[in-house]
Parts: structure tokens; C-alpha cells; sequence
């Protein structure tokens, strides 16, 4: 009678146990769906996207996200994944947002659902002092070579508009940056922020062309297609965000000398979404 008794205590306990042990892997399994914000971007595009000194990711972005996790009340994790895997993140549900410094294209869009824009962008180029580029035009030449970073939009536009020119697609920004400065390539497009980084990083060697050649370019947030509620979370948030000043204090922390040098330029300021 005892052996049977301690056999169902046993039994009893087992079950309590296994079933303690689901219900935790549920909540696990809910918390992660319910408020962790998995926000994918490549953390390779300093100031927006990048790392610390301790290899944390860190930005424009990185603060941008955050700020828009602690308005709906989700924590926030950064996925760090390759440009071109940013868009199959959010079709395959491993991302639930990219903020990548991403152009909003009609393209894209047949993939992806974007937000409101909030930021503008122009193409510029970095040029080589040697190369004698003062315009657009002027690379559009046969036997000049233009360095893109495959995927962007300088990509796409040197594509479509430079054909006369040998367009090289390069991993990333600075394989482009170091191919102007050693005089490997003539130009480099990206958009005007870079260009004046990468320009005051290399003044000895490289020269900066701001000269509009093409229509503004807006940035958004990318989501799932059909994430209406995430989509207009967004929209509410990106608006009350720029009301109380959010992108002003981007601008003082990541951005004050290119703010200064565009005012000085005449440039519509990258943050100005005013007609």
C-alpha cells in the first residue's frame, strides 16, 4: 500500500513539473511574440547605423528605434544583418521593422510596407581631387569609373543614368571611399551626409560635389507588408516624435557639424520635411 501511494506521489509530482515547465516555455514563447520589437539594420553606416567602442550597436537609428520601443511599450533588440538581407528579414518574420537608412522606392514597396517618411536625402558625389569631376556630368564619360555600394540608391541612379561610365558595385561604403582616395575610381554616389563625412575625412585627397542631380529622396521605416497596426503606430509615433523635438536632439548628438555645414550650403536640412 505504501509502494503504491509513493509511486503516485511521484507521478503527481512529474506531471506538476511538466506542466509548470510548458506553461514557462508558453510565456517565454509569448513574451518574445507580444513585446520584443526585433528591429533589423546594418550596422555599418556611422552615424545612423554602427557600434561603440564595445561593439553595441549605436546611431541615429539604434536611438531612433528605442524611442519608438519605449512609446509602445516593447522592448527593443537590434538584429545587425547585411543590406541586402534586410528586406527578406521582414519577409521571412525574423525582423519585425528595418530602420536602415532606407529610401522609399516604388520597387521596394511591392515587397514592403514603409512609414511616413522622416528624413530627406540627395546624391552627391565624392569625387577624386585628380579626377577633374565638378558635376554628374562629367562622370557620365566613357573611361570613368564610379564606385556605388551595390544596393543603394546611388546604385540603382548610376545604373540607370550613368551608362556611359564603368559603375562598380562594392560591398560597402568605405570599399568606395578608399577606391576614390587611392585613385582607383573618380567618383563615389551616396547620399550628401556621407559624402561630407567621408569628403572631411579625406580633404588631401577626395573633393565633394553637392550639386543637385536628382529628385529628394525620402527615408522610412520598412515593415511587413500588411502590419497596419505596427505601420500606424509608427506614423503616430514619427509625427509626436518630430512635435516634441526628437530629430532636433539627433541632430545636436550625431549630426551638429553637417547641420551647420548644410545651413551654410543652403541645403534643406536632412530632418525638414516642409515643402
Amino acid at each position: 500500500m505504501k509502494k503504491k501511494i509513493s509511486l503516485l506521489l511521484v507521478f503527481a509530482l512529474l506531471v506538476t513539473l511538466f506542466t509548470a515547465c510548458g506553461n514557462t516555455q508558453e510565456e517565454t514563447t509569448e513574451q518574445k511574440g507580444g513585446e520584443e520589437l526585433v528591429v533589423a539594420m546594418e550596422l555599418a553606416y556611422p552615424p545612423f547605423e554602427t557600434k561603440d567602442e564595445n561593439g553595441d550597436p549605436s546611431g541615429v537609428s539604434v536611438d531612433f528605434s528605442k524611442a519608438f520601443g519605449e512609446y509602445i511599450g516593447r522592448d527593443v533588440r537590434i538584429e545587425n544583418i547585411s543590406w541586402d538581407g534586410l528586406i527578406p528579414s521582414l519577409q521571412t518574420g525574423k525582423a519585425d521593422m528595418v530602420i536602415s537608412s532606407m529610401t522609399i522606392t516604388e520597387e521596394r514597396k511591392e515587397s514592403v510596407d514603409f512609414s511616413d517618411p522622416y528624413a530627406n536625402a540627395m546624391l552627391a558625389i565624392l569625387a577624386n581631387k585628380d579626377s577633374g569631376i565638378e558635376s554628374v556630368d562629367d562622370l557620365n564619360q566613357a573611361g570613368k569609373k564610379i564606385a556605388v555600394k551595390t544596393g543603394s540608391t546611388g546604385y540603382i541612379y548610376a545604373q540607370k543614368h550613368l551608362t556611359n561610365a564603368e559603375v562598380v558595385g562594392l560591398p560597402d561604403e568605405s570599399a568606395c571611399v578608399t577606391e576614390v582616395a587611392q585613385g582607383k575610381a573618380d567618383g563615389f554616389i551616396y547620399d550628401q551626409l556621407t559624402i561630407y563625412r567621408n569628403w572631411k575625412n579625406n580633404e588631401d585627397t577626395t573633393t565633394a560635389v553637392f550639386i543637385p542631380f536628382q529628385d529628394v529622396e525620402k527615408w522610412g521605416v520598412a515593415v511587413q507588408k500588411g502590419d497596419t497596426e505596427l505601420l500606424n503606430q509608427l506614423n503616430e509615433f514619427i509625427a509626436k516624435y518630430r512635435e516634441e523635438g526628437g530629430f532636433d536632439q539627433l541632430t545636436e548628438k550625431y549630426l551638429s557639424e553637417e547641420k551647420k555645414a548644410f545651413d551654410e550650403l543652403g541645403f534643406q536640412w536632412f530632418f525638414d520635411m516642409s515643402e
